[in-house]
């Protein structure tokens, strides 16, 4: 086997990985933004890193968001640490998405707040299917009533 370091696999792991990995920094700019993240939202790194999250929030969310990720930021505590969260997502040309993720608070070594850490997958297709099939329930339900 190669003489692997665990930098540089962490490093392949995270560029190429499928799903969107991104890390913000404090202030909510992308400071990490990987392959994946380049596919499913449509802007390539040097078009995200050192923008504002809003890039990829819908409008009528942000305010939400900010509110959250201020409270976040300043404790250094989430109620979402294991949790996985759903929530909906704009790509470049402005097609919604609807989005899973799990995210993680990003600490220094003296224990401040750096950022959150986020990997994203886009399921956008498996709530699609998923709506239409509860709206065909909902209507036999109604005929058979």
């Amino acid at each position: 086997m190669h003489n692997l370091s665990f930098t540089w696999l962490s490093e392949r792991i995270v560029k190429s990985n499928s799903d969107a990995i991104l890390f913000a920094d404090h202030e909510g700019l992308i400071r990490l933004w990987n392959e994946g993240a380049e596919a499913m939202f449509g802007y390539s790194a040097a078009e995200a890193e050192g923008k504002s999250l809003d890039l990829i929030i819908p409008e009528n969310l942000r305010g939400r968001h900010w509110e959250g990720y201020h409270k976040v930021m300043a404790s250094g505590v989430t109620r979402y640490g294991t949790e996985l969260l759903s929530a909906p997502g704009i790509k470049k040309d402005g097609a919604r998405l609807s989005l899973e993720f799990s995210m993680v608070i990003v600490k220094g070594e003296d224990g401040a707040v750096l950022g959150t850490g986020a990997i994203i997958r886009d399921i956008t297709a498996r709530f699609q299917k998923e709506k239409a099939m509860k709206e065909r329930l909902k209507a036999l339900e109604e005929k058979q009533a």
